[in-house]
């Protein structure tokens, strides 16, 4: 018979062990992720604060995720089944960059280490698509360092192709690391790119 004082194991090797000490830390990033998007939008922190902390949860969570691919099929589903309320962490992860990137920085000047960097990244995506490279894990990191550069510039919010650029990061950021753009999609990306995006002209 079964007593209720004993303690209840959910493992019994040393890799299902592993499993949910895993789970266990995924569960605990997210939760933290949500009470950082409530503190900003709150005013609770400022922009400064915010943003490398939410960059760092955001690739601790893409490391975890890697590690526990095999035992939850999608965010959502891990979500449910360990019934999390986060819909703020839920935004975040799937736009996969801070909220400060996603609706443009006003804050600080244009400097010319920020030109160079954003124009540099912006060779780099391009020499990629140009290689043939189509892989959500070849082309995420480089389009995120652009997204993210360009974000820098007073008045980025205006450029009538941000949302477009967001849009694509949050589309490869959706997709497994193995998938790929087709052509099309990669034609598209280049077009936005060589009729809107040159940084140092801005």
């Amino acid at each position: 018979m079964l007593s209720l004082d004993e303690e209840v194991r959910l493992y019994t090797t040393n890799a299902e062990r592993e499993k949910y000490s895993l789970l266990a830390t995924l569960f605990g990033i997210i939760v933290a992720l949500d009470f950082l998007e409530r503190a900003y939008v709150r005013d609770s922190i400022t922009a400064a604060e915010y943003s490398p902390a939410c960059t760092r949860l955001l690739s601790q969570y893409m490391t975890m995720l890697k590690l526990v691919k095999d035992s939850i099929p999608s965010i959502e589903d891990f979500m449910t089944r360990f019934r999390l309320d986060t819909p703020a962490a839920l935004h975040r992860i799937k736009v996969g960059v801070p909220a400060t990137v996603e609706h443009s920085s006003e804050a600080g000047p244009e400097t010319g280490k920020w030109i160079a960097e954003t124009t540099q990244n912006f060779i780099t995506f391009m020499d990629a698509l140009k290689l043939r490279l189509r892989a959500k894990d070849q082309l995420h990191p480089i389009l995120q360092e652009l997204v993210t550069g360009y974000a820098r510039f007073k008045g980025s919010k205006e450029w009538e192709g941000r949302s477009r650029m967001v849009g694509w990061l949050i589309t490869l950021n959706g997709m497994k690391a193995s998938e790929e753009l087709t052509e099309e999609q990669s034609r598209q990306v280049c077009e936005l790119l060589v009729t809107n995006y040159i940084p140092s002209n801005r």
